[in-house]
């Protein structure tokens, strides 16, 4: 525990400062070579807008917190559960963080100049996925975000955690509805046959 622990702990902090500037740069390299955003936020005040700036929130308070706990002690304020804060819950959580930005590469490569974050405007060219890991699930990138929501879960063992889980998670699990209407509204017989044959998640 008195290596694992700290080792967890700097790596948290380290880990979702890499995510904010790997998804920072992607997004401005592709705006570069582009010459449009690939981020939709939707219409201010529609479910899927709220559900950006939702995640966007719960992003940065995360981000802040790891930052912090590498020099500050806040388990305190934040609820660890003490009988989950053990060295095994804890590398595994790490773990679970490193296959899920693992599989959320691995998904955006393969996407490639399809992958769109939010739901795109019908004038854009981005074309209907039925191959590869869509072949198995109709939102492998969203399983994969929740992967490593939970293991920031179990990396962090606490209250705040469990509530960025379950918040994560509804999000998710509400902007995958709202993305599954606007893939029938804009492929049509297409999505409806391909729906029939894959299934949501697993």
């Amino acid at each position: 525990m008195d290596l694992i622990e700290p080792a967890v702990r700097t790596f948290l902090g380290i880990f979702f400062l890499m995510i904010g500037l790997q998804f920072s740069a992607r997004t401005l390299g592709l705006y570069a070579r582009m010459g449009f955003s690939h981020i939709h936020y939707g219409a201010r005040g529609k479910a899927t807008w709220w559900h950006r700036h939702i995640f966007n929130v719960f992003r940065a308070a995360i981000l802040l917190v790891c930052l912090a706990r590498i020099f500050v002690d806040l388990d305190g304020w934040l609820g660890v559960f003490a009988w989950l804060y053990h060295w095994p819950v804890l590398l595994a959580g790490a773990v679970l963080l490193l296959a899920s930005f693992s599989a959320v590469n691995y998904l955006q490569a393969y996407m490639h100049e399809d992958w769109r974050s939010g739901i795109a405007p019908t004038a854009d060219k981005a074309r209907l996925l039925t191959q590869g890991p869509y072949s198995r699930s109709r939102n492998p990138l969203f399983l994969a975000v929740m992967t490593g929501q939970l293991g920031f879960f179990l990396a962090l063992p606490s209250v705040f955690s469990l509530v960025c889980l379950v918040a994560g998670v509804l999000v998710i699990t509400r902007q995958a509805k709202e993305e599954e209407k606007a893939l029938a509204q804009r492929f049509g017989q297409d999505y409806e046959v391909y729906r029939a044959k894959v299934p949501l998640w697993f």
